[in-house]
């Protein structure tokens, strides 16, 4: 049989276990895959679209698929065709960690492999989305409609498309509706997506270097505020905090709970310290150094005075009690930052190329060899 791919590779999943074609949105590794008796747990297969979405249907027919065949499964109305991305029992697994109810789930069957004639009508399906999502945005322009469309996906058999939009109100666009049935020929299907969402179908590189996260492995989006990037020194410029959906980097959650965990000791930032010489406000701090940083003014960094958080608290201590230490740094014990010391030379490019120092007992054995020789001649 014909091998087919979908959307020119970018929805192939590879082989077996793991994908073979890091284009891929959301892969899953089926770990069991070496395993036929978890292959053969359920008959419920998932199946993934465009781009990021996926479904979960039946193989009620027993049909020989395996991970990466294109097939063609049952959908309202008509058909559609997707790859087939996990099986057996991490299908289980992930209906499980969607929250999908399996009970109110309407399951729907797989018909069969597709064949030449469904990936015909497939192409023509996908060659009609980029001029229809482009004039779909020019009429919700023309009625004044506070949304934006970002992607339009054809199913298979060209009979259904579903608009996908983003809008900061609710819209009532049941004239929309209309308006586009008229213009498309095809049953129309709203779904409003979020801005991290759009981002994670569209995809692109992250001021990182890798794929984004949303398009590559995220599924749940929790909302991310300001105060993270607080708790971990962050700059609060909107510029260098938004990712490409224009909001606040989803990775900057990744490590505030160690952040968190690691200032559980540390002093209010509001606390001022009381010293003879002076008040002293905090403007910086490292976390994992556990040192902090006090400058004598309020508005400006002024004579900087960096102490550990073991010292901080014995000075807020003292001042509750009324009393007032001489100096912030103790002079006896002058703190300092503890840099890094390259004690054992390892980081040397050049440590393997030190000249030898030359073996004197074979040096002395040499001579002696000559010696002999000499005398042994005369």
């Amino acid at each position: 049989m014909d091998e087919f791919t979908l959307n020119d590779h970018a929805s192939n999943p590879g082989e077996k276990g793991f994908a073979g074609n890091t284009r891929q949105q959301l892969p899953v590794v089926n770990w069991l895959a070496d395993i036929p008796e978890s292959q053969c747990e359920t008959d419920l297969v998932e199946i993934q679209f465009k781009n990021t979405r996926k479904g979960y249907f039946v193989n009620s027919t027993h049909i020989p698929i395996e991970k990466g065949d294109v097939v063609v499964v049952e959908s309202n109305p008509g058909h559609d065709i997707g790859v087939v991305t996990l099986m057996g029992r991490l299908v289980l697994d992930q209906i499980k960690k969607n929250k999908i109810n399996i009970e109110r789930y309407e399951i729907r069957r797989v018909y069969r492999k597709v064949k030449a004639v469904d990936m015909e009508k497939y192409n023509e399906a996908k060659a009609r989305e980029q001029d229809t999502m482009i004039r779909a945005r020019q009429i919700a322009k023309d009625m004044n409609l506070a949304m934006k469309i970002g992607d339009v996906e054809f199913q298979g058999d060209g009979t259904k498309a579903i608009f996908y939009y983003i809008a900061d109100e609710r819209v009532d666009f049941r004239q929309l509706i209309k308006v586009f049935a008229e213009e498309f020929r095809v049953r129309i299907e709203m779904k409003q997506i979020g801005a991290r969402q759009e981002a994670g179908r569209i995809g692109g590189i992250g001021p990182c270097g890798r794929e984004l996260c949303c398009t590559t492995w995220m599924s749940n989006f929790s909302s991310v505020s300001t105060n993270a990037a607080r708790c971990q020194d962050l700059s609060t410029n909107p510029l260098k905090l938004a990712g490409q959906c224009a909001k606040i980097k989803c990775c900057v959650n990744f490590e505030m709970a160690m952040y968190q965990d690691a200032q559980k000791d540390f002093p209010r930032k509001d606390i001022h310290l009381e010293t003879v010489e002076g008040t002293w406000f905090l403007c910086k701090s490292d976390t994992f150094r556990r040192l902090l940083t006090y400058s004598s003014s309020h508005s400006v960094m002024a004579n900087l005075q960096t102490i550990s958080v073991e010292r901080a608290l014995e000075v807020i201590a003292m001042n509750r009690n009324g009393e007032k230490p001489d100096t912030l740094v103790v002079s006896e014990t002058r703190e300092k930052a503890v840099e890094y010391q390259n004690v054992v030379g390892q980081d040397s490019l050049t440590r393997f190329d030190k000249e030898k120092t030359p073996n004197r007992h074979r040096n002395n054995r040499r001579r002696n060899n000559n010696r002999q020789s000499n005398n042994t001649k005369q």
